[in-house]
């Protein structure tokens, strides 16, 4: 039996999740991971499953710590260490790509003023500035001069960056409700939250005392994200916004397998060879010799972004047409891992 996080909103996997199990008489139980005994409650089932949100206040609190916890004592869940260690954490996620030689965009972080510094008055730019946190392009600009980045690295080692960015939250949602793919009501909350901020950025306070730098890649009119599950890769061409770099959460996404260069495909599944991850999403795009760069990873991503791919590739970069079902694959890794154990 498979335990179950109880939060069945439509954004989650834990809809999918059930609906698979359902379907396929799979036992599970809903539970809920903010009890105090959840320890107990998952002890007699053969794994635990939770898809947490980098969104949501108390996930952000102790999801890590509770997965990370019975992943340690040798108990199985979804996502375990390997797979989400790294969620969310564009710093962290730097350090890992170095240390496992992966073709990344090339990265700077740094942790005093001076160094900073000294790097801008070497360095070209424009260059990509970051916050370690956010999803969709949030806190993500380009930085056109060397003004602007020690104006950036001022404010990084002074008051610190919110880790909700407020009025770039609002003229994004006000963006999509122009194109169409945003009800109004989006606009209304947007300008709510420039007097409330979501509950979710007080808990993570400022981002403060680090700077993040990351190569600009020219010549890119997209990015390529491929997600990777048990030996199965399905991938979107994002598409930049109108007169912006970024193409993350930007809305326009193709579907098509010809618009998808297998190369990013082949580049996935060599990455998720050392990642050695359940899940992973990698975001990539094309260097100046039109090879992968790896720019970061995630172990979750937005259902309904991916239910038009129509069909996912194996390892041997063999193409299987057609509908599939990539949360069931969640369930059956799982279960599969339970009983090698």
């Amino acid at each position: 039996m498979i335990a179950i996080h109880n939060n069945l909103r439509n954004a989650s996997f834990q809809k999918r999740w059930v609906k698979y199990c359902q379907e396929n008489e799979i036992k599970f139980k809903l539970v809920d991971s903010f009890s105090n005994d959840i320890v107990e409650e998952v002890k007699e089932c053969s794994a635990y499953m939770w898809h947490f949100h980098q969104q949501d206040e108390k996930d952000i609190v102790m999801a890590k710590q509770l997965l990370f916890a019975l992943d340690h004592s040798g108990f199985n869940v979804f996502p375990n260490f390997k797979t989400a260690w790294h969620f969310d954490d564009k710093v962290g996620q730097k350090y890992l790509f170095e240390s496992l030689g992966l073709n990344l965009v090339k990265t700077w972080v740094f942790y005093d003023v001076q160094t900073a510094h000294n790097w801008i008055k070497e360095t070209s730019f424009p260059k990509v500035f970051k916050l370690r946190g956010g999803a969709g392009s949030q806190n993500v600009q380009l930085v056109d001069s060397k003004e602007k980045a020690y104006k950036l690295v001022k404010k990084a080692f002074s008051n610190g960056f919110p880790s909700y960015d407020n009025w770039g939250s609002l003229k994004e949602r006000y963006r999509k409700w122009l194109l169409g793919k945003a009800p109004i009501k989006e606009v209304i909350k947007g300008l709510i939250r420039l007097a409330r901020p979501p509950r979710y950025s007080e808990v993570m306070g400022k981002e403060i005392s680090y700077i993040y730098f990351q190569e600009f890649i020219p010549n890119n009119d997209s990015d390529i994200r491929i997600i990777v599950i048990d030996g199965k890769a399905f991938g979107i061409k994002r598409m930049t916004r109108e007169n912006d770099f970024r193409a993350s959460g930007s809305g326009n996404i193709i579907y098509e397998k010809g618009a998808i260069d297998e190369i990013f495909v082949k580049a996935a599944f060599e990455v998720n060879k050392k990642l050695k991850a359940q899940c992973v999403a990698c975001d990539f795009v094309y260097d100046e010799d039109k090879k992968p760069l790896l720019i970061e990873i995630s172990y979750g991503f937005a259902n309904a972004g991916y239910d038009d791919c129509p069909g996912f590739w194996d390892e041997e970069l063999k193409w299987y047409e057609g509908k599939f079902n990539p949360y069931g694959w969640m369930v059956d890794l799982v279960l599969k891992q339970a009983n090698e154990k």
